[in-house]
């Protein structure tokens, strides 16, 4: 299950919520293992069933008036309550004054407990999205992942069929560079695989011949994207009397399933003589077509069956 730790979380976005560690240091290797940020309003009237562990959670004006109306005995109750579930990490936002009680509480528990001047909702919305990107399920691919016609394209096949070679002559015509022979896939929603590179990649390209190239020193900054959502896997295939034989007009649509999300996949036969980058560039736009409703294929198809009728009703 992916983890991070709540020193990670401070590191990465500390400076961007404006949260400073009040309380609770010593448990800065707590882990956060749910996207899931919530409101403690139910919590702290005695409904623990609805804190979930290792999340990080959020008080805001409301509860934080809450607390204020208590008196010094429930007040501790409360706290007490609160404390003994496990939590990864409290928020205390919209510059919200905290009460002694609750340090103490942290600072005991070891619970790390941040105060921001961010208003709340603002701060749970970046934190969603910060925890959706860092926890999400991963898998690891092998191919060259390029963003082509503004779309995300990972390029397939064996060693040797010339993957690098057609990347390079795509970034030649414009397109960019996210990852060459390893990508990491993230389940960043139900129906999104977002492709980084890892970061000892980044930039470079190795096409036989040439070596090692940084993209970016070669082409500028342009030619490369740090991460990009995938759309389409063209897979190249050596021309083999098995490949000639492949349905040539692709009524038959190929897809491949990567962690919970189906992908579709076009495969292109390669063969001296044919210019595959244009084929990869044109793979590419002719999915966009089929995105908007506009299927190719289907439309020859239907011509033809619409003259074959009417020459069967002229003769």
């Amino acid at each position: 299950m992916p983890q991070i730790s709540v020193n990670q979380l401070f590191a990465d976005k500390g400076d961007k919520l404006g949260l400073a560690w009040v309380a609770g240091k010593g448990g800065g290797n707590k882990l956060l293992t749910s996207d899931t940020v919530q409101k403690l309003s139910l919590a702290l009237i005695g409904y623990l069933n609805f804190v979930h562990p290792n999340r990080v959670q959020v008080l805001g004006c409301a509860e934080m008036d809450y607390l204020r109306s208590l008196t010094p005995e429930a007040l501790n109750q409360s706290v007490n309550n609160l404390f003994s579930t496990e939590l990864a990490a409290i928020i205390v936002a919209n510059g919200e004054s905290v009460p002694q009680l609750l340090k103490e509480a942290a600072d005991r528990t070891l619970t790390p407990l941040f105060t921001s001047q961010e208003q709340s909702p603002d701060m749970m919305n970046v934190l969603r999205h910060y925890l959706a990107q860092v926890l999400a399920e991963s898998t690891v691919r092998h191919g060259v992942f390029m963003e082509v016609q503004g779309m995300g394209l990972l390029i397939t096949g064996d060693s040797a069929v010339g993957k690098s070679e057609i990347a390079l002559e795509l970034i030649t015509r414009g397109h960019r560079l996210v990852a060459d022979d390893v990508v990491e896939f993230y389940q960043v929603s139900p129906d999104t695989l977002e492709g980084r590179c890892p970061v000892m990649l980044q930039d470079f390209l190795e096409v036989r011949g040439l070596g090692v190239l940084d993209i970016r020193a070669l082409f500028g900054e342009n030619a490369v994207k740090l991460k990009k959502n995938l759309r389409l896997i063209v897979h190249l295939e050596k021309l083999t009397e098995k490949t000639m034989s492949l349905d040539r007009l692709q009524i038959d649509a190929y897809s491949q399933q990567i962690l919970d999300t189906t992908i579709p996949e076009v495969r292109i036969p390669v063969a001296a003589g044919r210019n595959i980058a244009v084929l990869v560039e044109v793979a590419a736009r002719n999915h966009i077509l089929q995105l908007r409703g506009i299927n190719s294929t289907q439309q020859f198809i239907e011509r033809h069956d619409r003259m074959m009728a009417e020459d069967k009703f002229a003769n």
